[in-house]
């Protein structure tokens, strides 16, 4: 049985279809992809850390950071830019309630990247023993082409590979 439709409602019909249609085209960046960035606290309770300044009225005691995954993100190379950016996230828990990110130091020679990634907590100091997790975007220094690289963080090699898009 036929029903008849007013030109309203067919309008209507029709442009929620190219609406959807237009998001669904759309790029949606995926925790992995360069350039994807969660402010705050995100879905897996991971706040986002900044590394700010120490009090300099107190004495700290430096370690290196704990972390559970690194995940490095190249962006793309295209025909127009052969040389991109590299940034990396690292999703970790502080130990207790007082510790917080401190540093972050680099190094570079060709396709070995060195990074050191400490900690800090004041000395003396009773924290309540509970983790916090957290997500650190870096930004790794310089521009990369595509090929091969090895990123080791804290003594951990983490390898990791700049493509064309056509790969």
């Amino acid at each position: 049985m036929l029903q008849k439709v007013s030109c309203g409602t067919l309008f209507t019909l029709l442009f929620s279809m190219v609406i959807s249609g237009c998001i669904a085209l759309s790029p949606v960046k995926t925790e992995d992809e360069f350039g994807h960035r969660i402010d705050g606290v995100s879905d897996d309770g991971r706040q986002t850390i900044l590394i700010s300044p120490p009090d300099e009225a107190i004495e700290y005691r430096y370690f290196d950071a704990t972390f559970e995954t690194v995940s490095i993100r190249p962006a793309r190379v295209s025909a127009q830019i052969t040389e991109v950016p590299v940034e990396v996230l690292i999703k970790g828990s502080f130990p207790d309630s007082c510790s917080e990110l401190h540093k972050v130091v680099q190094q570079r020679a060709g396709n070995i990247i060195l990074v050191t990634l400490t900690m800090r907590r004041p000395q003396g100091a009773v924290c309540a023993s509970v983790l916090r997790p957290y997500r650190y975007y870096l930004d790794l220094d310089g521009k990369y082409v595509i090929g091969s690289y090895s990123m080791k963080l804290n003594e951990a090699s983490h390898p990791f590979v700049v493509r064309s898009t056509n790969q």
